[in-house]
């Protein structure tokens, strides 16, 4: 009888507390590998596994690409590269970004629920957005126990509600009594994993796992535009929550993608505002130019009605920046089920 000895963890903002607390609580005989996902910056180098060695009775390591997974081990993701596990090893892969991220928490989740199924505990700590639901619908589909951190308890508290309104999470608790209860959930037989047929899983993992030849029949095409490589998306179907990949393999929910779509927005905006103020800064030159020259009166007042509308322009741009930016920092919607 196996038991379920694969523990895979995702955590974003808030998350190294978050871990650190999740790791000092871990016995140090788990029959157990642990996998953790946090999302870091690409550009600078990682110190989250000495970070968690230090509270571990466990031994904490960066993942290695073709590690046999061993009981009793901490593996940390590293910079840039998605943690996925393939059969009975480790996997890293510079795969497509998900949400904007790489490493991203869904794809490790996703690859671990295909090859260990029931066997699998997967655990959703603190972050923004709702990075990692998708991945635990996907551990809760295949017979795997869903563990959150209690909304209330986490710094960030996006992260667990949309792990909460993806599926029907098994536990929710304070980070505090995780660990604990990780330790009792191991010990815990697992039933017997038959893997089914399920080309969307398979694709999906397969994208993550190498870099995609550009095709896609993930599911049909959908209206905007990937904010990662300017590529048209497509709805990826057959899923309660609309997803959606690019064709080079991209990936995004909807609510990363309405952020990315935000932060276009006031990208454009913002070079819109430089661009009339420099028209407003050159019209009164060539106005101030042309003052003292005879017969140049219709053209001083030709460009000071330039700087005048540009001037007019950019106020509403400045407007229209506040608004997105009053909408962005607004209360998240809430799910009413």
């Amino acid at each position: 009888m196996t038991h379920r000895d694969v523990v895979v963890v995702g955590a974003s903002a808030g998350g190294v507390e978050a871990l650190r607390t999740l790791v000092a609580g871990l016995p140090g005989d788990l029959p157990a590998a642990v996998l953790i996902v946090l999302h870091v910056p690409r550009s600078a180098p990682s110190a989250l596994a000495a970070i968690l060695a230090r509270v571990s009775s466990l031994p904490v390591r960066p993942a290695v690409d073709g590690e046999m997974l061993r009981h009793g081990r901490v593996y940390v993701a590293v910079v840039d590269r998605h943690l996925l596990l393939l059969d009975n090893r480790i996997r890293l892969s510079r795969g497509p970004s998900e949400n904007g991220h790489r490493p991203a928490i869904d794809p490790l989740f996703r690859s671990a629920a295909r090859s260990f199924g029931p066997r699998v505990v997967g655990v959703v700590l603190s972050g923004t957005r709702d990075d990692g639901a998708a991945g635990l619908a996907v551990i809760s589909q295949l017979g795997g126990v869903t563990v959150v951190q209690d909304p209330t308890d986490a710094a960030y508290p996006a992260m667990p509600r949309a792990a909460m309104n993806a599926c029907d999470v098994d536990h929710v608790l304070p980070v505090t009594k995780i660990g604990k209860l990780l330790g009792e959930l191991v010990r815990q037989p697992a039933p017997p994993f038959v893997p089914g047929e399920d080309p969307l899983l398979d694709a999906e993992v397969d994208v993550s796992s190498s870099v995609p030849d550009g095709e896609s029949d993930l599911g049909s095409p959908a209206t905007y535009g990937c904010p990662a490589c300017g590529g048209a998306l497509y709805e990826i179907s057959g899923v309660p929550i609309p997803r959606y990949r690019c064709r080079v393999g991209h990936a995004w929910s909807p609510e990363s993608l309405l952020e990315e779509q935000s932060a276009a927005l006031e990208s454009a905006l913002w070079m819109a505002l430089r661009a009339l103020s420099e028209k407003s800064a050159l019209s009164r030159q060539m106005a101030a130019a042309f003052e003292d020259r005879l017969g140049g009166r219709h053209t001083v007042g030709r460009f000071e009605t330039m700087a005048r509308d540009a001037d007019d322009a950019a106020e509403m741009i400045k407007s229209l920046i506040e608004e997105i930016g009053a909408t962005a920092d607004g209360p998240a919607v809430q799910s009413t089920e």
